[in-house]
């Protein structure tokens, strides 16, 4: 009996072996053909095609568009673009520390990072780039201006702008510098007693970014609660997101594990040191905008039972992605597997390998979403994102105030502000009035910031539908009252979404007289989300409650 057993088990194996090693070598073969397919297809358009071809172009459309129906998170990256791919893994660049902005056939200042070159010498939003290094650069694109004041850190520059109400024209000398962006732009103490840290990314250092905005919360005042704010995070560094579970969990926790094609990619991370406080009463803020990096923490905090969740439902990405080195100094990031939490599941929210009739991508069908459970008993799915323990609706802006923002009106606005309001010292002193609102409404008289409503494109596409199907002139008298009756009115809207439009300006005029600081500080008045949090984390029965599995 054992006898025919092993006998079994090694023709098993062998034929395994060899399905697999035909497999490969017929992938092979499909490759060593296509390529030849290519390279000839590439040498004939070269030669017979009736004008001149630019195969870099070419050869870079084929790659984007062949990766286009892998997932977004698989993609080339040329020689040119890897300082700007470094950027993102590192938060760090060389340059002058300004956001740079495309507006009305202008290129200007759209933003100063505090502390750095461009701040010291005297750069502000606003600023009109004309020229950089002695060179007109009035005709050149945001991109190429943006690109002459990167560089080697160490270089100087010298850049000449107009500034709005002067006439003559500003000239600053500075060097290009080492730019860093932090991982944890702000944090406080919030109602005395809660701390309060803002994550935006997961680049180099970000869990010690959070390990030492806590200590640092814990030395001022005996916190009660901290709420670590993952909105808008979109993720990044795998290790960061597990460092920064260990702040409060113990060592020797599962955190995060990855299951790939190659079993090089089969991981387990676990956290590896004493935490610093596996007590103090924990609320993650999440939104629809929180992914991959952020999710993991999120996730591990809600499957350990070691703190709560509140906001939106997460983006719903449970994919990895590692960078492949090519020839001529290019590389690939590529999606190389998927990633499961504590509880077991896996967050990923979209099909990649599946499309609808459409050519869409799909979601995760509910058929296939399954019921797991945290550490206490409390049940969670996989397939669709991580939802909190307290939901909350999400801000959706109207119409007017996407057109207001997009159209850079609120901008252009904000730096007049700034520069008839140089009394105003802190974000304290600062508060947009009713009768700032008023001088804004003046403001947009003259301003072009129309937009189309969904019910008016939907009435217009019914209307295209109905002449193309001869449906129209029965029913045109119907179909022009119902585009009359929604007709949107934008008076009616500026009064209609006055306080969202505020809030906007508010942290737009902040960013310009107090930076990223300014803005996220007034972004913080009046939150629903951290007003919520911190009335969780003070009603310490109601924290616990919702750590309990629910009978």
């Amino acid at each position: 009996m054992k006898k025919n057993f092993v006998k079994t088990l090694v023709i098993l194996i062998f034929t395994t072996l060899v399905f697999v090693v035909n497999a490969q070598n017929e992938n092979n073969f499909k490759i060593a053909k296509n390529l030849d397919i290519y390279t000839s297809l590439l040498s004939e358009l070269n030669i017979n095609y009736v004008d001149s071809v630019d195969i870099d172009d070419l050869v870079r459309t084929s790659i984007d568009e062949m990766l286009k129906k892998l997932d977004p998170y698989t993609f080339f990256i040329s020689e040119k673009e890897t300082d700007d791919f470094e950027f993102f893994t590192t938060g760090v660049y060389g340059g002058i520390g300004v956001d740079i902005l495309q507006h009305d056939k202008k290129v200007m200042v759209g933003g100063v990072r505090e502390g750095f070159s461009g701040h010291r010498a005297g750069l502000r939003t606003g600023d009109v780039f004309l020229e950089v290094d002695g060179k007109d650069v009035r005709k050149k694109t945001s991109a190429q201006i943006s690109d002459m004041v990167k560089g080697k850190p160490g270089t100087p520059l010298t850049i000449t702008v107009k500034r709005p109400g002067i006439d003559e024209p500003i000239v600053v000398s500075l060097k290009k510098e080492t730019i860093t962006v932090d991982n944890v732009p702000y944090y406080t103490i919030i109602d005395n007693n809660i701390g309060y840290i803002l994550l935006s990314t997961f680049t180099s250092d970000a869990a010690k970014e959070v390990k030492k905005a806590f200590m640092d919360l814990k030395s001022v005042t005996e916190l009660k609660g901290l709420i670590l704010d993952l909105r808008g995070n979109g993720g990044g560094l795998i290790n960061e997101a597990v460092e920064i579970v260990n702040i409060f969990v113990d060592k020797g926790q599962e955190v995060v594990s990855t299951k790939g094609k190659l079993s090089d990619r089969n991981l387990t991370y676990y956290t590896h040191s004493k935490a610093i406080d596996t007590e103090i009463p924990l609320a993650v803020l999440i939104n629809s905008n929180s992914a991959s990096a952020s999710e993991i923490v999120a996730g591990a905090i809600q499957d350990l039972d070691r703190g709560i969740l509140i906001g939106q439902r997460s983006f719903g990405k449970g994919l990895v992605q590692n960078v492949v080195p090519l020839s001529y100094n290019s590389q690939l990031k590529v999606t190389t597997a998927k990633y499961y939490i504590p509880s077991g599941r896996c967050i990923q929210a979209i099909d990649y390998s599946h499309k609808d009739e459409n050519g869409y991508f799909t979601t995760i069908p509910d058929s296939l979403i399954s019921e797991f459970e945290t550490k206490s008993g409390r049940k969670v799915y996989d397939g669709g994102g991580i939802e909190p323990d307290i939901k909350l609706k999400p801000r959706i802006l109207s119409n007017i105030s996407v057109s207001l923002y997009t159209r850079l009106l609120i901008f252009d606005y904000a730096v007049k502000y700034y520069y008839k309001n140089q009394h105003i010292k802190s974000v304290k002193d600062f508060e947009f009035t009713d009768k700032d609102y008023q001088s804004f409404l003046n403001y947009l008289k003259d301003k072009d910031y129309d937009y189309t409503t969904k019910c008016e494109k939907s009435v217009d596409d019914l209307i295209e539908n109905a002449k193309k199907e001869s449906y129209y002139e029965a029913i045109k008298d119907q179909l022009t009252a119902l585009k009359k009756s929604i007709k949107h009115n934008k008076e009616e809207d500026l009064t209609k979404h006055k306080n969202e439009i505020m809030k906007i300006l508010e942290m737009e005029i902040a960013a310009n007289f107090f930076y990223d600081k300014g803005r996220i500080q007034v972004s913080m008045r009046d939150n629903e989300e951290l007003k919520k949090a911190t009335e969780i984390l003070k009603a310490k029965n109601k924290y616990q409650a919702l750590l309990l599995p629910t009978k």
